[in-house]
């Protein structure tokens, strides 16, 4: 349980580095055989989920002070106790690759899963006969969809049979027309844009209506491209996409790549920013970059805050009245979570559509937003796809929960900086899947 004294806060943080980004890169990297450096910081249990799927599939993973290294054949010199401990159990997982049982902890991780899914699937094709890929599935995972990217696997020759908590995978999955909606998740287009390109023949993915979250489908696109990897995208997010497909590459990173910094974590701090004179600075984030979280600057302004590019990163502090908004959340689902800090502390009425995915999370977000608002006196209304926030209330720091979901605990730190007294957010600790040092990074910062 973590006590937090509430009001305005201010400084400078530094987030880690993109857990979306650093996926995308170690997914490839294990797709094409790697060696390669990944320099990033802030390893989440996400992050790891995936590092030992890569080294379940016979990429040594070794954990370093600067980030990660995928493929080496050979323990680096130098390393520290806990690298060579993590080293040694990734090996004892590849030695059981010799002998064709290979087992893919996905852990809670949803994108993990998903992507390694559609892995598991060119792995079998590239492989032949062979014993099944098994995919481990832990807590709230078991519970996240996969419909319908699984049966579009399914359809073109993978076999996936549910077992308790395990996914087993055979058959080999084939080239050709695949077809997924737009309104489920883009991590679907993602892991198939990442595992068709190793197949033998052309393939055609077709994404019908609007992608939802289509800025992190065009993340994958780019860290494609950077490992050699030709595809064609046609269409637009707004109505749909195609993309053309050639078959039998291999992707090639660069032997050093850099992870983005992390402007869903950014979000957190720059939200909370908006209560303060003095202002919070953000740093490790780049401009223009694909996450559609970096929308977040404009979307402050919008309520009123002063936000601004800085050398390093961003800057946001209090403006003029905030003011409530209506916004299209399709894009930015993770924002959600924070900017519900504001929509509480703002005059008028915020009304949040397209985000009925939010249901389908560690939590369902919009129940869990809600009650996390109510229970610091704010009025919120739960509708089919979004949230309904009257605001302008006085907010009291109260006893929250954070249900187990690391956007919901951080959110509740946003929030405790427009209420009085003290925010006492259970199970805290859940924020390490995506953000291990956000207690000890939001400490740092200033009580004004």
């Amino acid at each position: 349980m973590k006590s937090v004294i509430c009001g305005p806060r201010s400084g400078s943080v530094r987030v880690p580095s993109s857990k979306s980004h650093i996926h995308r890169l170690l997914t490839i990297a294990v797709l094409g055989g790697g060696p390669v450096d990944i320099v990033c910081s802030g390893i989440s249990e996400d992050v790891r989920a995936a590092a030992f799927c890569a080294a379940a599939l016979g990429s040594p993973v070794v954990f370093m002070p600067w980030g990660i290294r995928v493929g080496a054949r050979s323990r680096a010199d130098g390393c520290s106790a806990e690298v060579c401990h993590r080293t040694a159990a990734n090996e004892s997982i590849i030695l059981a690759v010799a002998n064709e049982s290979v087992v893919l902890p996905c852990g809670e991780s949803g994108m993990t899963l998903r992507c390694m899914l559609a892995t598991a699937g060119a792995f079998l094709a590239e492989r032949g006969e062979g014993a099944p890929i098994t995919l481990r599935r832990s807590g709230s995972l078991t519970k996240r969809p996969l419909s319908p990217l699984d049966e579009q696997l399914a359809l073109h020759g993978m076999e996936i049979r549910e077992s308790g908590s395990d996914l087993i995978c055979s058959g080999r999955l084939r080239a050709g027309r695949y077809e997924l909606p737009g309104n489920v998740s883009s991590q679907f287009v993602s892991a198939l844009l990442m595992a068709l390109p190793l197949l033998d023949g052309d393939s055609e993915l077709m994404v019908k209506g609007r992608l939802g979250s289509a800025p992190y489908a065009f993340m994958t696109e780019d860290a494609l491209r950077s490992a050699g990897i030709k595809l064609e995208r046609q269409g637009s997010a707004e109505s749909g996409l195609s993309y053309l497909i050639p078959g039998g590459q291999r992707p090639r990173l660069p032997r050093t790549v850099t992870a983005e910094g992390d402007w869903s974590a950014a979000a957190v701090f720059l939200c909370a920013g908006v209560f303060s004179e003095k202002g919070i600075e953000v740093t490790g984030i780049a401009p223009g970059s694909a996450q559609g979280d970096s929308g977040i600057l404009d979307i402050l302004r919008r309520f009123g805050a002063e936000a601004e590019l800085t050398e390093h990163g961003a800057l946001v502090r209090k403006g003029t009245e905030l003011r409530g908004i209506e916004l299209d959340a399709s894009y930015v689902p993770d924002l959600v979570p924070p900017i519900c800090a504001l929509a509480a502390a703002a005059q008028g009425e915020t009304v949040i559509r397209g985000a009925a995915r939010l249901r389908l999370k560690e939590s369902d977000r919009l129940k869990s937003c809600a009650e996390l608002l109510r229970a610091i006196g704010a009025e919120a209304e739960i509708f089919d796809d979004g949230l309904r926030i009257r605001g302008g209330r006085p907010l009291r720091g109260a006893a929250v929960q954070s249900f187990d979901d690391h956007r919901i605990a951080m959110a509740a730190a946003a929030c405790s900086c427009a209420c009085e007294g003290v925010m006492t957010i259970e199970s805290e600790d859940c924020v390490s899947k995506s953000y291990p040092g956000f207690w000890e990074d939001w400490e740092s910062l200033a009580r004004e």
